[in-house]
């Protein structure tokens, strides 16, 4: 039996998945809805472009509405835990030890992960190296690219 991964969600990307799901049930299903019955009413289906379109259109929605729910079913809510170590949840400022520079990153479940934002998933190569680290701890991550030394600078 396969062991179901961990969903970790922070309390803004929890209400952000609850809007877009309460948007895709009272705006968008209804929209799909009525557009399936508008091109029915075209007649012949197995030619109406309009009928096929808007059927692929439902099941992507009916597919991302799925998605959502069993994220929010299965989500742990990150709480901030102000003990000083890195953990899901933290907002990290390290310095990369080769270069000097100082980067800050919060580190959030996949769900919510974006790097144009400095979000990144707890399952990247710098999250999973400082994990339960403190604030002067200095580690190697291990990236597809190489490995590189980096220092915690701050824990928040």
């Amino acid at each position: 039996m396969k062991k179901e991964k961990e969903i970790y969600l922070t309390s803004e990307g929890f209400l952000k998945l609850e809007e877009e799901l309460d948007h895709l049930k009272k705006v968008e299903r209804p929209e799909v809805i009525e557009a399936i019955k508008e091109a029915r009413a075209l007649g012949d289906l197995s030619e109406n472009a309009e009928y096929s379109s808007a059927r692929e259109r439902q099941g992507k929605l009916e597919a991302r509405i799925k998605e959502i729910e069993y994220t929010l079913e299965h989500a742990t809510i990150i709480e901030n835990n102000n003990d000083g170590k890195v953990r899901v949840g933290s907002v990290i400022t390290i310095k990369y030890l080769e270069d000097d520079e100082d980067e800050e990153y919060s580190i959030v479940g996949t769900n919510e992960a974006d790097p144009f934002e400095n979000k990144i998933s707890n399952e990247s190569p710098i999250a999973q190296a400082v994990m339960g680290k403190k604030v002067g701890d200095k580690v190697s991550v291990e990236s597809p690219n190489g490995s590189f030394d980096i220092e915690i600078v701050k824990v928040a």
